[in-house]
């Protein structure tokens, strides 16, 4: 017998599908691959040989479990510069990705039987982070009616006494949805009134389209900012998943919480990438609005393409690389997916495991050739199957 917490596990879908396109590649199948949650640009030179510069000097042993204050001091800078928002280096605790900081947060905050907020559809990992703690998901659905957004009367109605977590992402992982301030600030002065904590996945801050200026949650307003924990991390924007530095930053009690937890389930985040984290937030911002441009190119070639197929609908994504399809008119999403992969070699994932059946995630974190190989071949693919 396992931990019953553990037990009770889903698997991953995305790592699942991933897993099986890679399978297929190794056997020599052209395998177009739209489930990748990563950028598919090289990490920037200037980081990578901060990297190896921290190498060569020996900077190979252990940090304070929760980064170094020069790291924390350089997010402490980005927050104000990007954000609007003013963190000491002692309110900021570095992690081994944006996930270990969430999951470190929600530990921290959720205890036994309490209910964590969840809009659905979500990444994946939200549920399961909370059934960790020994808390309760409680889902918020959405519709495309609503632009896949909560809204104010749905997150009331989800509300209870046992209600601790409100857990937002924006922009969405699988959605690319982007919230208005007007809308950020309607879900947050609720959670404000009902002193419901608000976990901020601000992890793809950088990839937003057709709109001139990020909203922070914790920005809008003194109590709004006491109530809210700011997660984020350098993997999406800097092009750098692999390397595993995540942060948050919070009302210095949480996070001296935080920094105990953390000090008791990892040693330190690796100090070869701390220093190339610091390398990121010193790059200018034109070197990262290069990629975003290109991002911006392959959302509107994938979409034009998309539109062309009459069994297949979305809600237009402004934010992220993912484009999150109605394909209910094909048959179950998981076994539409599955066939795809096998029949036509286009790996996509199937919606189930994000909270939303009859959908799918394709991410256009790919070259516009294999975006437009890709949609072709389930076209095609659709076509033979009426």
């Amino acid at each position: 017998m396992v931990n019953r917490r553990v037990a009770g596990l889903v698997e991953s879908s995305t790592l699942a599908i991933t897993a099986r396109a890679k399978e297929l590649s190794s056997q020599g199948h052209d395998v177009v691959n739209f489930g990748a949650g990563e950028p598919d640009f090289d990490t920037p030179e200037i980081i990578k040989q901060a990297g190896i510069q921290a190498i060569q000097k020996g900077f190979t042993k252990y940090t304070p479990s929760i980064g170094t204050l020069s790291l924390r001091q350089e997010i402490a800078k980005k927050f104000s510069r990007d954000n609007k928002l003013e963190y000491k280096p002692s309110q900021i605790v570095v992690s081994c990705g944006a996930k270990h900081s969430i999951y470190s947060i929600i530990q921290v905050l959720a205890d036994d039987g309490d209910e964590v907020l969840i809009p659905a559809p979500y990444w994946v990992s939200y549920p399961e982070m909370v059934k960790l703690a020994g808390a309760v998901p409680v889902y918020i659905a959405t519709t495309p009616e609503t632009g896949l957004k909560v809204t104010p009367a749905a997150l009331k109605k989800s509300i209870t006494k046992k209600t601790r977590i409100f857990i937002f992402n924006s922009p969405s992982n699988p959605t690319g949805v982007v919230y208005t301030k007007e809308e950020i600030r309607a879900l947050a002065e609720i959670c404000v009134a009902n002193d419901i904590w608000i976990l901020s996945d601000e992890i793809y801050e950088k990839l937003i389209y057709d709109i001139p200026e990020y909203t922070s949650v914790a920005s809008l307003s003194k109590q709004i900012y006491d109530k809210t924990i700011t997660v984020n991390g350098v993997s999406k924007a800097y092009s750098m998943t692999g390397w595993r530095i995540g942060y948050a930053a919070g009302p210095q009690e949480i996070m001296d919480h935080m920094k105990r937890f953390q000090d008791h389930s990892t040693s330190n985040p690796t100090s070869i990438s701390q220093a190339a984290s610091e390398a990121a937030f010193k790059m200018p911002e034109a070197d990262i609005q290069a990629m975003v441009r290109e991002f911006k190119a392959r959302r509107d070639l994938i979409t034009s393409l998309v539109d062309k197929i009459p069994e297949i609908s979305y809600v237009y994504p402004q934010g992220a690389f993912y484009l999150f399809c109605d394909i209910s008119k094909l048959g179950d999403s998981e076994a539409v997916a599955k066939v795809i992969l096998d029949d036509v070699k286009v790996a996509l994932i199937p919606g189930d495991g994000f909270g939303a059946p009859g959908f799918a995630r394709l991410s256009f974190a790919t070259s516009t050739e294999r975006i437009q190989e890709g949609i072709k071949r389930i076209a095609q693919w659709i076509s033979k199957s009426k």
